[in-house]
């Protein structure tokens, strides 16, 4: 009969090998990326055509937030940290002080959607707008052209790109403390096709299967034009408000395995699959800004 120490032994030897086979970062044959939710989904259809296309490569992709992703590029733990957005300066010292040296991709063009229920007559709003109700100045769709109901906030995690990016240049202050912090995007468009008093905010990616959700047309104030997100024409020439690069972070200039799968993602069929999967393909002021920056 097997004695308990014989099954520890055992257990222990299965979680040792566990422990062996997952591969570390820098493995050319299985690159680690990790970062932004927003980014998740696309760069995960991205590695696994680009697996396909080099037998024996391998590219595991995490979300967890662009906060997630940096701090596994700091702690040498990813290959590639996705972020949607700039890195901030105070990391950028304290990556440094570790011997990081980290170095901004720019791998497609994301504009922020802010979505509703599709019963929710309000279909256009203004900066200033959505800075008052995602603040928590404006708690009734009434007041901002809608049906008597309270207005119900969904939005990110703080470790999210798109929470500070939206914080920064929507709120410029703090997020009402009604607001909904969910773990993704994903959870934020299944919570408002159930809910006809939500609104939150996506990457645009996230809504290309609308079906009970409304992308709302945004202007920069009043007197502006209100601009479709889904547009792809308005979002390329910068005239819908809430446009952003997306990008991915590598420790010192790119080579090897990490410089080949940046180098599929930012040609013709990686930036095929970006707009296939509903972002923007990078304009030629990120093409220069990438061999600025790392000579791709």
């Amino acid at each position: 009969m097997e004695t308990m120490f014989g099954r520890i032994k055992i257990i222990a030897g299965i979680i040792l090998l566990v422990f062996v086979a997952l591969p570390a970062a820098g493995d050319e044959n299985m690159l680690q990326v990790r970062g932004s939710d927003t980014i998740v989904n696309l760069a995960q259809r991205l590695a696994e055509v680009y697996s396909e296309k080099n037998p024996g490569r391998h590219v595991a992709v995490t979300g967890g937030g662009s906060g997630t992703g940096i701090a596994g590029l700091r702690n040498r733990t990813t290959d590639i940290a996705n972020s949607s957005r700039p890195i901030r300066q105070r990391e950028i010292v304290d990556m440094k002080s570790k011997g990081v040296s980290p170095i901004g991709i720019v791998i497609a063009m994301d504009c922020i959607t802010l979505i509703v229920n599709e019963k929710n007559k309000v279909d256009k709003l203004t900066i200033g707008e959505l800075k008052s109700i995602f603040s928590g100045d404006v708690v009734n769709w009434k007041d901002v052209g809608g049906d008597d109901i309270p207005i119900t906030l969904y939005g990110r995690q703080s470790n999210s790109g798109t929470y500070e990016v939206f914080k920064e240049n929507v709120i410029a202050g703090e997020y009402s403390d009604k607001m909904r912090r969910m773990n993704g995007n994903s959870q934020i468009v299944e919570s408002i096709k159930n809910d006809i008093s939500g609104i939150g905010y996506v990457g645009i990616g996230y809504v290309q299967d609308s079906s009970g959700l409304k992308a709302v047309r945004i202007a920069e104030n009043e007197k502006k034009e209100y601009v479709d997100p889904k547009n792809a024409i308005d979002v390329e020439s910068g005239r819908y408000p809430l446009t952003r690069p997306l990008y991915q972070y590598v420790d010192g200039a790119p080579a090897g395995a990490v410089l080949d799968f940046i180098k599929f993602e930012l040609g013709p069929e990686g930036q095929k699959i970006v707009s296939d999967m509903g972002f923007i393909s990078i304009s030629k002021d990120y093409e220069e800004e990438n061999k600025k920056n790392a000579d791709i």
